[in-house]
């Protein structure tokens, strides 16, 4: 957690929106250099963005209501497609439905390949799917009692935006946690999982030695790279030694105003760790 999967998620939806025109924003950067895949990729596909972080509630009801107000907020962002003349009525009822929060849960486990296709029909060309914090519901749903419910409605949500969709070019999904593909994921083809373990995308994810040298040398403030290292280092994914970006920024925005400031552990109360917990309370005193 903190260590830049949404913003890179973010970063993704600028780059590939066929609704956008990001040239502005990655003119200087390493990517620009690669004229073949900018002219590929940036801005050529339609992309549809989904975050599940807001999913949360005490019983499942609430909980469902909340997912129906994002998809909801995921359809008012796409409004355009409601008058698309290409897209079937019965897409555009179900459209309706979700926009306005009336939807079914047959509707909502389908709403994401509903609105892959109006978009595919309306713009000719398959969909990107990107999906950030998907495990956050299943997770609420664990630590308050109504994980079957919610499982087997994210389940249904995924299965069908994955699984033999011709409207779907690829799809990015993060989390925190890596649940079981036979739970969640059953029967989805050319399913690759990254994790911190894994060794195609460490360096991009938190701070390199080489990123905080950069951030410390623009700062002018190189005296104070061992403290930093002290505190902020000590995280290995693959054979990369990274650093926390939430921790190493919030320290230098201090150390912006107040050259002597203290190092504090800023990321310790950014998460839920109920899981963790449960777990550790499972196993019994002897594990602690």
């Amino acid at each position: 957690r903190r260590f830049g999967k949404t913003m890179a998620m973010n970063m993704l939806n600028s780059f590939l929106d066929i609704r956008k025109d990001s040239r502005h924003l990655f003119k200087g950067l390493e990517i620009s250099d690669e004229v073949e895949i900018c002219e590929k990729w940036m801005n050529q596909y339609p992309t549809l963005f989904l975050s599940l972080k807001d999913v949360d509630g005490t019983t499942f009801e609430n909980a469902f209501n909340m997912l129906k107000f994002v998809i909801s907020s995921l359809c008012s962002q796409n409004s355009y497609l409601e008058t698309g003349e290409n897209i079937r009525e019965n897409e555009k009822d179900i459209f309706s439905r979700l926009r306005s929060q009336t939807a079914s849960i047959t509707d909502i486990k389908g709403s994401i390949v509903t609105i892959m296709n109006m978009m595919q029909s309306y713009y000719e060309k398959p969909v990107i799917l990107l999906i950030d914090e998907y495990d956050v519901p299943i997770a609420k749903a664990s630590n308050n009692g109504y994980y079957k419910g919610m499982l087997e409605v994210i389940k249904g949500m995924l299965s069908t935006a994955l699984k033999d969709n011709s409207s779907l070019k690829f799809a990015v999904i993060t989390g925190c946690l890596k649940i079981a593909k036979e739970s969640i994921f059953t029967g989805t083809n050319n399913f690759v999982s990254d994790t911190i373990s894994s060794t195609r995308y460490n360096e991009y994810y938190g701070f390199t030695q080489q990123d905080v040298d950069k951030l410390l040398a623009d700062a002018e403030i190189e005296e104070k790279a061992e403290l930093i290292k002290e505190w902020y280092d000590g995280y290995n994914f693959g054979e990369f030694e990274v650093y926390c970006p939430w921790d190493v920024m919030n320290y230098l925005r201090d150390l912006q105003n107040d050259l002597n400031a203290r190092p504090v552990s800023y990321w310790k109360n950014t998460s839920d760790n109920a899981i963790i917990r449960s777990f550790i309370d499972y196993t019994g005193a002897a594990i602690r």
